[in-house]
């Protein structure tokens, strides 16, 4: 790595959206993937 960097000549915000979702991956077991998605889809989530 080097000492220092140079940012002078960097965009502030050039990947920002206001809107944007993020999807962490969470990784469940079968049925309980199925049985939070049955509950979600029942409260409209989905």
């Amino acid at each position: 790595m080097k000492e220092e960097y140079d940012f002078s000549n960097g965009e502030r915000g050039k990947f920002y959206h206001k809107n944007a979702t993020f999807n962490l991956p969470i990784y469940l077991e079968p049925e309980v993937e199925s049985f939070v998605a049955k509950l979600a889809k029942e409260q409209k989530k989905i």
